[in-house]
């Protein structure tokens, strides 16, 4: 039943966290990470490779021995499985976070006018991963009037760009 509800949690995007979070100062730069061997949703998928295998198993192998140990390995390749799909899975998740540094040497538009060398900020539109953004923008030469098409040339801080007319 755990298993179950883990697995519609799972689909519906509610399982975020697979044993990142940590009671003690170290080192979790790598939130990503694909994979946590120890963590609920293995012991469960480990439980549950080893309960069915022994059931279903029992009457066909005589030795109680080799019938934990064929559970086991086949509750270890449970956890091995669930792995691989997760890995597959993660191979096509997309991020489409905006990243600055994407906007460079790409055309855009003015979208308010741009005051000449530098004296104040206008405002330019662009086109990034299919939606649009506006980002501030100055330049070093003449004013650039709104409708105009420009090059941006470099990023000056994380939201001002430095942009000049084509």
């Amino acid at each position: 039943m755990i298993f179950i509800i883990q697995t519609v949690l799972t689909f519906i995007g509610v399982d975020s966290a697979d044993g990142i979070d940590a009671d003690f100062d170290g080192n979790l730069d790598h939130a990503d990470a694909p994979f946590q061997l120890f963590s609920f949703r293995n012991l469960i998928n480990f439980l549950l490779g080893l309960s069915w295998s022994g059931i279903s198993f029992y009457s066909l192998v005589s030795s109680k021995p080799l019938l934990i140990i064929i559970s086991v390995f086949i509750g270890i390749g449970f956890i091995f499985l669930f792995f691989l799909i997760m890995k597959q899975i993660q191979k096509v998740a997309e991020d489409n976070t905006f990243k600055i540094e994407s906007v460079l040497k790409r055309n855009a538009t003015v979208y308010l006018r741009i005051p000449a060398n530098k004296t104040g900020t206008g405002k330019i539109q662009i086109s990034i991963n299919g939606s649009f953004r506006e980002i501030d923008a100055i330049t070093n030469g003449e004013s650039i009037e709104s409708s105009s098409t420009v090059t941006i040339v470099s990023i000056e801080t994380q939201n001002i760009v430095l942009v000049e007319k084509i």
